[in-house]
């Protein structure tokens, strides 16, 4: 029997879905409220960041582990290309080691990435299976990463961070393509939309909706930079 099997499958918007869209909403309230206490305890930051570094790469791990014992892990979906995943590592790495270069992306690629996945997720397994703690956790973790270096380590997102992550993001896309073409993929969605449906269903067909993506991109990164700017008061990052 699998670690937290389900009979069950994943149903977009059921109560559980929103549930758990609930509890994400409370933890960034806490953060948000909390965000002085939190930066006052400076001895005990740093802990704190590396064992959520810790965590979220061991259940990124977990679930390579898990989709390898259980035959689903393939080259063409389960390589580190999605967006999402390319931000979790940069979360992980960001926590770690406070590099303020993967900031920008982190805030506007990683949270305006993880929103979207939390509402619309391409998700088969439902509570209490482990794939579904995997997703919603990591892509919390994301979001909450995000925030907390603007809210207690005092970073100003800038749109010159929006612009920074635009080129980034679509430096990846060659890299993507390729991928897609080698072993058959569909990383970030480039080759069709999901089946189950997404906000991608809103933005055309393809090869359109890539180009919408573009659009929508830039709008959700300045919509993130003008919601976070005048959050913070200072621009560096405390240290």
């Amino acid at each position: 029997m699998e670690l937290g099997s389900s009979s069950n499958s994943f149903e977009m918007f059921s109560v559980i879905h929103l549930a758990t869209i609930l509890v994400l909403l409370c933890l960034i309230l806490l953060l948000f409220l909390g965000r002085r206490y939190i930066c006052s305890q400076t001895d005990r930051l740093k802990f704190w960041e590396r064992f959520a570094a810790i965590s979220l790469f061991a259940m990124e791990i977990s679930y390579h582990l898990w989709m390898s014992r259980t035959g689903r892990w393939g080259a063409e979906d389960s390589l580190p290309l999605e967006l999402c995943s390319i931000s979790l590592l940069a979360a992980i790495i960001l926590l770690w080691t406070g590099d303020r270069r993967l900031v920008d992306f982190v805030v506007f690629a990683g949270i305006g990435g993880a929103i979207q996945a939390v509402i619309t997720p391409v998700l088969d397994m439902n509570f209490p299976h482990f794939r579904f703690f995997h997703f919603f956790y990591t892509h919390a973790g994301i979001i909450l990463t995000g925030l907390y270096f603007v809210w207690v380590k005092n970073y100003r997102p800038t749109f010159r961070g929006v612009l920074k992550t635009m080129i980034a993001v679509n430096a990846l896309l060659p890299i993507i393509m390729a991928a897609n073409w080698l072993f058959d993929g569909n990383y970030m969605f480039l080759r069709m939309k999901p089946q189950n449906g997404s906000l991608l269903d809103f933005l055309g067909p393809y090869p359109w909706y890539i180009l919408s993506l573009e659009a929508v991109a830039f709008i959700m990164f300045s919509l993130i930079w003008l919601l976070l700017r005048k959050r913070s008061s200072r621009k560096k990052i405390v240290s």
